[in-house]
């Protein structure tokens, strides 16, 4: 059972006791969820996949979520859909440890955070914009150019 507070944590123990090879996948679902002071997500959404492999617990998976930006041309909110795929092994000891440097638990639990907030946070761009023809604002008086022209640009 998820503890509320640590929603992405996982106990992989069952796993030990499966054949190398097999797998169970753990879908993931809530309505927002917060993997940092900087990161909140909404709809957030994904299997994770556990195998057993000879050198640990291959963890795979599919996710996607919402967060919300500012546009750098209109300064304007608004939702931005992320998602990114996750392929990482936490090895059963250091033998087996990856660059990534993953290593099973002794507790068999797993935080997912981390490794989703990482690989989430890099799908987002630098420079979001609300759409791709965005005009962005009025550099005299600021006024949103999406939402009609200014006095500024009719004289143009």
């Amino acid at each position: 059972m998820r503890q509320s507070r640590f929603p992405l944590r996982i106990n992989v123990g069952f796993v030990l006791s499966m054949s190398s090879g097999d797998y169970r996948d753990i879908p993931l679902v809530f309505s927002s969820i917060n993997l940092s002071p900087v990161l909140e997500l909404s709809d957030f959404k994904g299997t994770a996949r556990f195998s057993k492999t000879g050198q640990g617990i291959l963890l795979q998976g599919d996710f996607e979520a919402w967060v919300n930006q500012n546009c750098t041309r209109c300064l304007e909110p608004f939702p931005y859909k992320i998602s990114t795929e996750i392929q990482e092994l936490y090895a059963f000891d250091e033998r087996y440890v990856e660059e990534e440097g993953l290593l099973l638990p002794q507790d068999g639990f797993i935080d997912l955070a981390p490794l989703i907030r990482e690989y989430l946070t890099m799908e987002i761009p630098i420079q979001p914009l609300c759409k791709t023809d965005c005009k962005g604002l009025c550099p005299e008086c600021g006024a949103n150019l999406n939402q009609g022209a200014c006095v500024h640009q009719q004289k143009s």
